[in-house]
């Protein structure tokens, strides 16, 4: 029972502090170096929209403004049936040489995407989401990149702007953890996955998805299995909100994992190192334990509470476990304050995090899928 104590323990820790130790002294040792020129390839910038009037009309001229030959760029608006005034403001952008192409149906950015490239004329793709401001450069940094015949995705970095309540603060501390550990990554080969504001794509590596397959996902990993890197551009930056809630970015992980982890299950030859060498490590790492991690605390809790009679070291760790899952609660009865301190507001997340990773999976099992969903903004309204 202790060896499966310390070794489900051992695996938790792994996951939020091996992992990245283990990235580092790979990455010191084996580094893939990428050949970076000044290019400018024709390029086609995607826009996933639904019922996103707020916003759109800033985010267009955001795309506008950017440093990038106009005669070598395409502004595509994806619609997915938006019921608000979104397809009336992208069309008076249209002597701005914006494109509308509006999906008749719902069905999800997925399928949208899928249109996407039908309409796309740009030999690079550039995926972005309409609250997803982008830096001047964006496009020419990218671009670079593929100058490296080896490269067939790129991922940008997603910033979030001054956060005003305190989900927008932790989740912005996650994701300075996540962008870490994507620079570890690309310095070995490839990330694991991209970002649905800002990654593109080789165009004909575009493999077509089904509706319900989490596209910034499943797209990257199609480019890595045929044999093509996926790398990490921290130069290239975008600007978003995080949720304004825990509640909303508790649904969204829910919805993300869900569809992640049926998007991994349908990949999982990726999962195999004899064939996919080091990035099988990065996913079964990165991605499947880190998704198992609510089932390794279940089970260290578990084991800790029938070792308590064999040593005064199992009395300290449940003393431990204990007091964390207090101040999450702490934190859970404190979520609707604009601040909380760090100790209480990180417990929390942590828990949020897990939690709603167990039921993306419980829910992908009970073959519950998300295709399509409102953001957050007009969940607000």
């Amino acid at each position: 029972m202790a060896v499966t104590f310390w070794t489900l323990a051992a695996l938790v820790v792994y996951v939020y502090v091996g992992y990245p130790l283990l990235l580092f002294v790979v990455g010191r040792v084996f580094s893939r170096p990428v050949l970076r020129k000044d290019i400018e390839p024709r390029v086609t910038l995607v826009i996933s929209a639904f019922n996103e009037e707020e916003v759109i009309a800033e985010k267009i001229r955001n795309s506008l403004k950017l440093d990038y030959p106009r005669e070598s760029l395409q502004v595509l608006v994806v619609s997915d049936a938006s019921e608000d005034k979104t397809d009336a403001i992208v069309q008076s952008f249209a002597q701005d040489g914006v494109e509308l192409l509006r999906m008749e149906e719902r069905g999800g950015k997925t399928l949208g995407l899928n249109a996407a490239i039908q309409r796309a004329r740009g030999d690079i793709v550039v995926f972005s989401d309409a609250n997803a401001m982008y830096g001047t450069r964006v496009l020419r940094t990218l671009a670079r990149n593929f100058a490296d015949p080896s490269i067939g995705a790129v991922v940008g970095e997603s910033t979030y702007s001054d956060p005003e309540v305190e989900s927008e603060r932790t989740e912005g501390l996650y994701w300075t953890y996540e962008t870490w550990i994507k620079r570890l990554e690309s310095r070995i080969g490839s990330v694991v996955g991209g970002d649905g504001a800002i990654y593109c794509i080789r165009r004909e590596l575009y493999t077509p998805m089904k509706a319900d397959a989490l596209s910034d996902f499943v797209n990257p990993l199609q480019i890595v299995r045929g044999g093509h890197r996926c790398l990490y551009e921290p130069a290239a930056r975008s600007s978003e909100r995080a949720a304004h809630d825990f509640h909303r970015e508790f649904r969204r992980k829910v919805r993300i994992v869900n569809r992640a982890w049926r998007a991994l299950m349908g990949l999982r030859g990726l999962l195999n190192p004899l064939r996919h060498g080091f990035f099988s490590i990065e996913l079964i790492s990165h991605k499947l334990l880190r998704w198992l991690v609510p089932l390794l605390l279940l089970g260290v809790f578990a084991t800790n509470l029938l070792l308590l009679g064999q040593s005064p070291i199992y009395v300290v760790t449940l003393i431990a476990q204990v007091a964390f899952y207090l101040l999450a609660l702490l934190g859970h009865s404190m979520r609707t304050r604009p601040q909380m301190p760090a100790f209480v507001s990180v417990p929390y997340y942590f828990c949020l995090v897990n939690i709603a990773s167990a039921l993306g999976i419980v829910d992908a099992y009970r073959g519950r899928t998300y295709a399509t969903w409102s953001t957050a903004r007009a969940q607000s309204q």
